[in-house]
């Protein structure tokens, strides 16, 4: 095994056990288990746990932010697209809430460079939200983001389609009443 199959398997067994139980749950050791990496490869390719946790974050931003990208390109309505988006994830077996705020909610400001990945997660999705709505409306994609927010939290208690199909339906009125005003 070379060092990128190494990193892969490590950062898979990360992701499935991070998610899932925790970040502060799940030791060192369990992901060297998990994963078949020996402990000395694991330690060299990330040399801390914070390395591996912001690894695992960055790499489910790429991937996360790119599925929804794509979900709203060339959509005829690309806000009502994000949250349809979202009640999908919300829906999926393993939906555990937000994996950048758990980890934030877990780890606090302590770990820059965890923060520093949650903070631009959350820029990149305003920033979206932001191309969809158009120039000039910061004040609507930040209402956006904040029923985005607000569905998936509601959905990490309560998984399913619902919390974001109510996102949606808000979305709407804000979009009507910010083109009559």
């Amino acid at each position: 095994m070379d060092d990128e199959e190494a990193r892969t398997r490590l950062l898979d067994a990360a992701e499935a056990l991070f998610y899932a139980e925790g970040v502060q749950a799940v030791g060192m050791d369990r992901i060297r288990a998990e994963s078949g990496v020996p402990l000395k490869r694991l330690y060299r390719i990330f040399p801390a746990k914070e390395a591996l946790v912001t690894a695992y974050l960055e790499r489910r931003d790429q991937r996360w932010t790119a599925s929804l990208r794509e979900a709203v390109a060339g959509s005829a309505d690309p806000v009502a697209a994000v949250f349809e988006w979202l009640g999908r994830w919300f829906s999926e077996p393993d939906f555990r809430g937000c994996a950048f705020l758990n980890a934030y909610g877990e780890l606090g400001a302590g770990p820059a460079g965890v923060l520093d990945v949650v903070r631009r997660h959350k820029a990149e999705l305003r920033a979206l939200l932001g191309d969809l709505v158009g120039p000039d409306r910061e004040d609507l994609a930040d209402q956006l983001l904040l029923l985005a927010e607000g569905a998936t939290a509601v959905a990490a208690l309560t998984p399913g389609p619902a919390p974001a199909v109510r996102a949606r339906e808000a979305a709407h009125v804000l979009l009507n009443a910010s083109r009559v005003g």
